[in-house]
């Protein structure tokens, strides 16, 4: 047997499909669709690899402990959220609706609750303000660029962002609470 999302996911597919049909139509204007796409090929891993191996260099005392800090939240992150998402199985919507939602980038896997962009996207926000404070205003334009391009390229619906953030503020949460 096939793996079933719960009928809750399925009430906000129906919900949420207008909207990401909505938004898709935006990316008729390349200069747009090519800012989505750029966003979320930086929400992947390079912005955020860059952000943690340069904690060393961005820090007077502390860099090498915030490197360690962030990279041990993002790897409990990750279990964490390919458990969740293993198991509610939501469908992305231009697989859920199919010729109403397009895809514009390359899916990893069929499924999209939560996203993982948006969850590394806000977690490692989090954390930079509070240890870089004068990082934030750089990546808070870059954070909602990234969790509006799963959106915005058919990847994801704007529920699964929402979870997605809220679990990164979670986990940099408890991680400052735990680390400091």
């Amino acid at each position: 047997m096939a793996p079933r999302a719960p009928a809750l996911l399925d009430r906000l597919d129906l919900l949420e499909w207008r909207l990401c049909q909505r938004i898709g139509r935006l990316n008729l204007y390349r200069p747009w669709l090519g800012l989505l796409r750029l966003a979320s090929r930086l929400g992947d891993w390079p912005a955020w690899i860059v952000l943690v191996l340069a904690q060393p260099l961005l820090q007077e005392s502390g860099g090498w402990r915030h490197l360690l800090q962030y990279t041990l939240t993002a790897l409990v992150a990750i279990a964490v959220y390919r458990l969740v998402k293993t198991r509610l199985c939501r469908e992305r919507p231009f697989i859920t609706f199919v010729g109403n939602v397009r895809s514009h980038e390359p899916a990893r896997d069929r499924y999209s609750f939560p996203s993982g962009h948006t969850m590394h996207a806000v977690m490692f926000l989090v954390l930079t303000a509070n240890h870089l404070p004068w990082l934030s205003p750089w990546l808070v334009p870059l954070v909602g660029l990234i969790a509006l391009s799963r959106v915005g390229l058919g990847l994801h619906y704007l529920s699964d962002v929402v979870a997605g953030a809220l679990l990164g503020l979670l986990f940099a949460g408890v991680s400052l609470a735990l680390v400091g």
